[in-house]
């Protein structure tokens, strides 16, 4: 969308990601391929896909054809936990598949089986020295399993993708995180969520939006990434117009206490 800034967050160095991403998990085959064009359309920089999605090659494919410079698109993809053993060739599969010399983002999916997660942050790491992942972090890891990670190799992840959304929103949760350095990114911000509860919709009247923007705006405004997801190019496109409006402290403290709810 022509004008949208959408701010980002530093990982370390001179890597930056974008608070707000586009996320295909379930979205396969052309229906893929059509949601990452409408969403470079619409503004998104920043596209969340994984190996185990199967359709790395359509959002690579769409990426390349939709004529934004990739230098300007933040590119997260993830190693399966069954993958352990296999790091370097799953991410030569899934750079060619995205037709990428690196992505921005490495993550490890899920916790590997108990013993093995150390051994596979070892590669992530190596694969990020070697300039094949920019960045590199975890997904589902709980921060008992960060410390873990950290202790053995002195080296944090920049990122941690966790269920997130106002039910869930867990403010010791995000202190340990930020405590260890670490970067929280929420995936499914809606399934979590009951888009018709009376404070979002109460809030979302006030702001002239729908209550799924008063959602990703939270999300912004906590500085935690979100990646919602449609296939419906409308969708697509109301999601992404999160900029034009600002949260007060007490809206996002009311958001906050849906959590007691």
């Amino acid at each position: 969308m022509e004008g949208m800034t959408i701010p980002s967050v530093p990982l370390g160095g001179p890597v930056d990601m974008p608070l707000l991403g586009f996320g295909t998990w379930q979205i396969r085959g052309s229906a893929a391929y059509d949601a990452v064009r409408e969403a470079l359309e619409a503004g998104y920089r920043h596209l969340d896909t994984a190996t185990m999605y199967g359709n790395e090659a359509e959002v690579g494919r769409a990426l390349r054809d939709s004529g934004v410079p990739r230098d300007e698109v933040f590119v997260t993809t993830k190693l399966p936990p069954d993958r352990a053993g296999q790091e370097r060739g799953t991410l030569d599969a899934s750079l060619t598949a995205l037709g990428l010399d690196a992505v921005d983002l490495w993550l490890i999916h899920w916790p590997p089986r108990r013993g093995k997660s150390v051994q596979v942050w070892r590669e992530l790491l190596t694969a990020r020295d070697e300039g094949r992942a920019r960045a590199v972090g975890v997904s589902n890891y709980g921060t008992e399993d960060i410390d873990e990670l950290i202790a053995a190799t002195g080296q944090k992840p920049a990122v941690n993708q966790i269920r997130w959304g106002p039910k869930l929103y867990d403010a010791k949760l995000v202190a340990e995180h930020r405590e260890r350095g670490v970067v929280v990114e929420g995936y499914s911000p809606f399934k979590t969520t009951d888009l018709h509860d009376p404070v979002l919709t109460r809030i979302a009247t006030a702001h002239g939006v729908d209550p799924a923007r008063v959602v990703l705006r939270w999300h912004v405004q906590h500085e935690i990434v979100v990646i919602p997801k449609s296939a419906t190019p409308e969708r697509i496109a109301r999601n992404a117009q999160i900029d034009g409006f600002v949260l007060s402290d007490e809206e996002m403290t009311q958001i906050d206490g849906l959590s007691r709810v």
